[in-house]
């Protein structure tokens, strides 16, 4: 039998005084433990990168990939315990204990885990308080002082049958850690870290946001009631929404979307969010967007409603200034409630989204008015991103790029470890590739500043983007550039830009369908996208592919009606227009592109070089596609040579 010999975070955990429970009503505890794990407990195992082991009755023994990773599930499971007994009879409440610690395992070929890393994460469950989370020295080190949850230091703690004592700490959820005040040393650290990973912006924790109706949080020395004055530039609490349908039992619906949501807008880089059990403090009562924002700490507060009938969800929305009251944004989103989980998804990324255009709209300005002399780098990389977005035109002209990415490289000088700055010029040199700039030093530099902000951040959203599309568009390696871009949904599902270079690559390869499903629903999430051109450009070329030139037509049009200077689309547009038989349109389209080429991709030679670069001719639908598309290029007036 074959083993593999690995370090691993592992997770051990029981019921408290299951026996007893079994014993009154063993056929009702066992209906209620299936339903934890379907709908809470697997769930957030999964979303955290988990593997379960085995089960053992009423425990379970999971593999994470880190530390932090077990604790934040722990911490979510356990609060979200204490809602779901919050009316139940003592006698009758299942509690949870659990251990954690990183040790040394032995893997089998079956998978399942063996040695002291398991046996020591079972010996601290075994003496944790009910509802509380046991972690060793080696476990708690990986996360000390992100904690906001009291922590007791057990000191060294003799284990049963583990041969050397181990000192223990013990986490109370539901008891917050004493407010500490920063010192100029911390906040320096603060202030280096919030560059370096872009989930956490001018100092601020980096939140977890719980989906199963649960929170919990890790953080920096983060404290819950910091004046709006010293509030995070993007922090934000997410009010529950209001059920405005006048039936009480659809409440569950307007909670769970306010769930979602606060899961959704946490994931934005660079956003802190205040945790949803504080946040439904507020639920029914009379809000007042200041007065939260002060007692917070928070620079936005983020309300609405929900009118659900019995075939559609409407949900209103608005963004509020917490220091201003001034309403910044409002806007109201209408989906088929036929499919519910569908539904929500559409909903909170749609609406995450929108608010994170919205917020770096409002911080890049406000970076230029208060910080004009002096701005940092991560008020850099949202000055660039948001030039970027208002100017999409200017984005697919190279002549244009040096002023229009400036900021962005100023950032990347302040910090090398800016990844929103990393990922702008990213995208950057995608665009200049496809219109037949040499980027090569650039592609070096690049290259090196992904790998090292990786080996900082493995979870890096923006990180893991950007080196999505060096894999793609420079090294063409389409799968692994294919899991770094579901990696990086993963972690920020509102991250629009990841759905359209996935869509990009399964055109590229041959995979029409799920190229136009997937470009669907980046267009559904986001209808008023500044990347809709480019959505509207890769769903026309899948169009192409699949015979279907007369509908290509109609995309492209809607695309240079959005983006009338973009190179790219003028191209393809003029080459599907000639396949079609509108042959003065292409030849106009064309003489407009002919005139910005300046020599790069202006022959049928130069663009087939660049197709069978990215193509291949391994897939004959795609190479039917190129000389398909290369024709109507001739017919359009592309001279060969």
């Amino acid at each position: 039998m074959s083993e593999t010999r690995k370090l691993a975070a592992i997770l051990c955990s029981d019921v408290v005084g299951y026996s007893r429970l079994a014993g009154a009503d063993e056929d009702r505890i066992l209906a209620r433990l299936r339903t934890l794990r379907s709908d809470l407990i697997d769930p957030t195992i999964a979303v955290h990168h988990g593997r379960v082991v085995k089960r053992t009755g009423d425990g379970s023994i999971v593999e994470f990939r880190s530390v932090v990773d077990a604790v934040r599930c722990a911490i979510e499971v356990q609060n979200a315990m204490v809602e779901r007994n919050a009316g139940v009879p003592e006698d009758r409440r299942i509690v949870f204990r659990i251990g954690i610690h990183l040790g040394d395992v032995v893997e089998e070929s079956d998978g399942d885990l063996m040695g002291d890393g398991v046996n020591i994460a079972a010996r601290l469950e075994g003496i944790a308080a009910p509802g509380a989370i046991c972690l060793s020295e080696d476990a708690y080190r990986q996360v000390k002082g992100r904690l906001d949850l009291a922590v007791t230091d057990l000191g060294p703690t003799q284990l049963k049958n583990i041969a050397e004592p181990v000192r223990a700490y013990s986490l109370q959820v539901g008891a917050p850690a004493a407010a500490r005040p920063a010192t100029q040393g911390a906040a320096a650290a603060r202030g280096k870290r919030s560059a370096k990973a872009p989930l956490v912006l001018a100092g601020v924790v980096v939140l977890i946001a719980i989906a199963a109706g649960a929170w919990g949080y890790l953080g920096a020395n983060h404290g819950a009631t910091q004046s709006a004055g010293e509030a995070t530039t993007r922090s934000i609490v997410v009010l529950p929404l209001n059920n405005l349908s006048g039936d009480a039992g659809q409440d569950y619906l307007a909670d769970a979307l306010t769930d979602e949501l606060t899961t959704s807008i946490s994931r934005l880089p660079g956003t802190f969010v205040i945790a949803r059990n504080t946040a439904f403090t507020f639920k029914g009562k009379p809000t007042d967007a200041k007065a939260i924002g002060k007692d917070l700490g928070v620079k936005y507060v983020l309300e609405g409603s929900v009118q659900p009938t019995a075939t559609r969800v409407r949900v209103n929305a608005q963004l509020v200034d917490a220091e201003s009251g001034a309403h910044l944004w409002a806007q109201s989103f209408d989906e088929d409630r036929a499919d519910l989980l569908q539904m929500e998804d559409d909903i909170v990324t749609r609406l995450a989204r929108t608010l994170d255009l919205k917020m770096t709209d409002v911080e890049a300005a406000e970076a230029g008015r208060l910080r004009p002399g002096n701005p940092g780098a991560q008020d850099l990389a949202l000055q660039c991103e948001a030039r970027v977005n208002d100017n999409e035109a200017d984005a697919d002209d190279p002549v244009k790029h040096p002023k229009l990415y400036e900021s962005c490289e100023q950032a990347l000088r302040l910090d090398p470890g800016n990844t929103l700055a990393l990922s702008l010029l990213a995208r950057r040199l995608t665009r200049s590739i496809t219109l037949g700039a040499d980027m090569t030093a650039e592609v070096e530099r690049l290259d090196d500043v992904v790998q090292k902000a990786l080996a900082v951040d493995p979870n890096d959203g923006n990180a893991r983007f950007a080196k999505g599309l060096l894999l793609a568009f420079v090294h063409i390696r389409y799968d692994e550039a294919v899991a770094e871009f579901e990696r990086a949904i993963a972690e920020n599902p509102s991250n629009i830009d990841a759905y359209v270079y996935l869509g990009d690559i399964h055109f590229l390869t041959g995979q029409e369908e799920k190229a136009v499903a997937v470009l669907d629903k980046a267009m559904r999430l986001s209808p008023r996208d500044p990347s809709l051109a480019k959505m509207l450009l890769f769903k026309a070329l899948a169009l192409v592919v699949l015979g279907r030139d007369v509908e290509a037509s109609v995309l492209g049009n809607q695309a240079l009606a959005l983006s009338p200077n973009d190179r790219q689309i003028m191209r393809v547009q003029a080459a599907t227009l000639a396949n079609v038989g509108r042959d003065a349109e292409a030849r106009e389209l064309y003489q407009r592109y002919a005139a910005l080429t300046g020599g790069r991709m202006a022959t049928v030679a130069q663009y087939r070089a660049y197709l069978t670069t990215l193509i291949g001719n391994n897939i004959p639908i795609m190479v039917g596609y190129r000389e398909h598309f290369l024709a109507g290029l001739r017919k359009a007036g592309m001279p060969e040579e």
